[in-house]
């Protein structure tokens, strides 16, 4: 167990190399209760978030999530979150567990006197995210749904055992997933009625360790390491995100499309060991001919491709696919390639 955003989290129940194995072949049961639950609600909420996130929310459906940004005037993030809209004028917002508080403030700072009502109900709810190739098999039977299961980035409600939950066909795996997010008085029972539910079909609780194992497989980037009030969303690769053609404005635009014009100065890359060696870390200084051009973000031994992975920034000159840069690891140099982002990607489901 250890400390993360204010909770104490398992790293791992079993193994992590076990969990990440159970959630690429099966199914794995993480508990995500840390994260954060907003409303916004009212007439103008929609117009509202427009001017405060970088994606368009105006744009989406009773029932569809997208993911977005909270900038900062430069254009750094401030946090990176998923938006549902679950009512005509109701919508939901998870945001980072070690973000809450800052996040909460920096909105509640901006809510109009009128047309909106904003709310942080993160004490009141908990989450459980069920991920891999089985979690479409397993859940309806073990909360006897009787409603299809959401698409893609989409929520449904339902009512188990008087509790209101709502599903979402989302997760940070790279795998097909549901989170789930309830009041907290039904989560020892959920938790439970899934792990039995899923046992036979492979199902194991999975904790922090797997959680971003899985993550950097499929280049999913966390906040504080590969996003930061410093990195923007088109330096990591994440543009599609921001909507610059929207008739909102919103923290950050002006930078970020001064930045989109002129090119910007580092990206986020892909980065694997050229030879074997130990697995790559955050702040491992990348090299070119002995001069610095960038740094790792996030580092790990990929249990899927059994060899060192990494993110970094890198300056955009060498962050092409190819090209070689030196590693430096306590003293010594490990020579490393950009690669393509993900290295993992699951085919996509229909179900």
């Amino acid at each position: 167990m250890v400390e993360f955003g204010g909770w104490m989290m398992p790293v791992f129940y079993s193994s992590i190399l076990d969990e990440h194995q159970a959630v690429r072949t099966a199914a794995g049961l993480f508990d995500i209760s840390h994260m954060g639950e907003f409303w916004a609600e009212g007439p103008e909420a929609a117009v509202w978030l427009d001017t405060l996130l970088t994606n368009e929310v105006s744009k989406l459906g009773i029932g569809e999530g997208q993911y977005t940004f909270l900038l900062n005037e430069q254009g750094g993030v401030i946090d990176d979150l998923i938006v549902y809209r679950v009512g005509a004028q109701n919508f939901l917002l998870i945001v980072n567990a070690g973000k809450i508080a800052e996040d909460r403030a920096w909105i509640e700072g901006r809510v109009p006197a009128t047309g909106v009502e904003f709310r942080d109900e993160s004490d009141l709810f908990g989450g459980l995210a069920l991920q891999g190739p089985k979690a479409a098999e397993i859940l309806p039977g073990a909360l006897d749904l009787t409603v299809p299961l959401p698409a893609r980035n989409r929520m449904v409600t339902v009512v188990w055992r008087g509790h209101l939950l709502g599903i979402a066909r989302t997760g940070y795996t790279g795998e097909d997933g549901f989170e789930i997010f309830f009041p907290n008085a039904a989560a020892d029972a959920l938790w439970e009625m899934l792990l039995a539910a899923g046992k036979s079909a492979g199902l194991k609780p999975a904790g922090l360790g797997s959680r971003d194992t899985l993550r950097l497989e499929a280049c999913y980037p966390l906040n504080g390491q590969d996003l930061s009030p410093e990195r923007t969303p088109i330096e990591a690769g994440l543009g599609f995100f921001v909507s610059l053609t929207k008739g909102a404005d919103f923290p950050g635009k002006a930078a970020l499309a001064a930045q989109k014009e002129a090119g910007p100065a580092v990206r986020l890359v892909g980065l694997k060991p050229v030879e074997k060696s130990a697995p790559p870390r955050s702040h491992y200084p990348l090299l070119v001919d002995g001069r610095s051009v960038g740094e790792v973000t996030s580092g790990t031994l990929s249990p899927t491709l059994g060899h060192g992975i990494a993110m970094a920034y890198v300056e955009t000159a060498f962050s092409k696919p190819g090209q070689r840069l030196d590693m430096e690891v306590r003293g010594r140099i490990v020579p490393v390639e950009v690669v393509l982002k993900p290295f993992y990607k699951k085919p996509s489901v229909s179900v």
